[in-house]
């Protein structure tokens, strides 16, 4: 790029004539100054000038030879560094704007989001108002957000903490003595993996239900052995899992129009189809997690589409909670809506 940048200089400037000993100079020098790289041979400088007039980098350069020794731009305003921008170019550009986006909760990437401001401001102009076509969800408000920054600094330095906590049974909060270890994202919620600093018993704790946390000194860091964020969450729908529980095989029967949803958009990698009924669509899933609350919050969501087969603890359990649900809708059961 700095060759290609110094043939551009070169070519746009007009009152000189440039033959191809001029620009293996101009791109030597250049290179000795900014780079420390002594020389550069006349057949890279060739090969440089071929590249720019093709449409290999998007340049399509107009480079003509005149009196059959000198270089120059054919057209006068030609320039490598006003190429606008292509639709495959504003694409992309506008995928990796997005992905860094989401990053903007995180102190550490602050400088960042300036450079991304600009971008999208360039982008913007660049496609003449054109909406956006992809959307990610975000909750700009969530509570516990202020707190993603300093706590990643903190498990960056493997530093303890003393955490405040209020879980949502407890009148006050209480202090949680504890060796960061994680931050996971689910549904938009935010959580720190941590252990207990007396037992290494090992925490999940909610960024929301925090009331604020400091250094705890004098405690040295340690790693919880039975903890490998890479593959803890494995067996899991959510976050919700203690270290010695164990995955259970989950065996569901859904109808056909459940059933196409969940083959589209598995619950779980583990998911596999046992059984197609080819007479009315309807089929069987197993799949191998551990059973938590989210679990049972993602199997109730698909309504009355699903059944759950076995294990007979968790079929009644989707039973009970189900019967639940029915009691609000009954006569006898009325709620105040005013």
């Amino acid at each position: 790029m700095i060759r290609y940048k110094t043939i551009d200089r070169c070519l746009r400037n007009r009152y000189r004539r440039w033959t191809l000993d001029d620009l293996v100079q101009a791109c030597s020098d250049t290179l000795l100054d900014t780079e420390g790289i002594a020389g550069v041979s006349t057949r890279t400088v060739q090969a440089d000038i071929q590249v720019m007039r093709s449409d290999k980098l998007g340049y399509n350069a107009p480079i003509e030879v005149y009196g059959r020794r000198y270089y120059r731009y054919s057209d006068p305003d030609y320039s490598i560094m006003n190429m606008p921008m292509s639709p495959n170019d504003t694409e992309v550009l506008q995928e990796a704007i997005d992905l860094l986006d989401q990053l903007r909760d995180f102190e550490q990437f602050a400088e960042m989001a300036d450079v991304v401001s600009r971008l999208q401001d360039k982008l913007s102009l660049t496609r003449h108002g054109a909406k956006p076509v992809v959307q990610f969800d975000h909750v700009p408000d969530l509570k516990g957000l202020r707190l993603l920054s300093p706590l990643y600094a903190h498990i960056a330095h493997r530093q303890p903490l003393c955490v405040m906590y209020q879980s949502f049974g407890a009148r006050e909060p209480g202090e949680y003595y504890v060796f960061p270890h994680l931050l996971k994202e689910f549904r938009n919620r935010w959580f720190l993996f941590c252990s207990r600093v007396s037992d290494m018993r090992l925490y999940n704790l909610a960024l929301d239900r925090m009331a604020g946390f400091q250094p705890l000194e004098g405690v040295e860091y340690r790693d919880n052995p039975n903890f490998d964020p890479e593959h803890f969450f494995d067996d899991v729908v959510g976050v919700s899992k203690n270290i010695r529980t164990q995955a259970r095989r989950i065996r569901l029967w859904a109808n056909r129009e459940q059933s196409m949803y969940i083959t589209t958009k598995p619950i779980h990698p583990s998911q596999r189809l046992v059984r197609q009924n080819p007479d009315d669509g309807s089929c069987i899933f197993e799949l191998r997690v551990v059973v938590n609350f989210e679990l049972y919050s993602v199997l109730l969501s698909y309504g009355s589409g699903i059944c759950v087969l076995k294990p007979d603890r968790v079929a009644r359990e989707m039973q009970r909670q189900l019967r639940q649900a029915l009691s609000l809708y009954t006569a006898e059961k009325t709620i105040d809506c005013e």
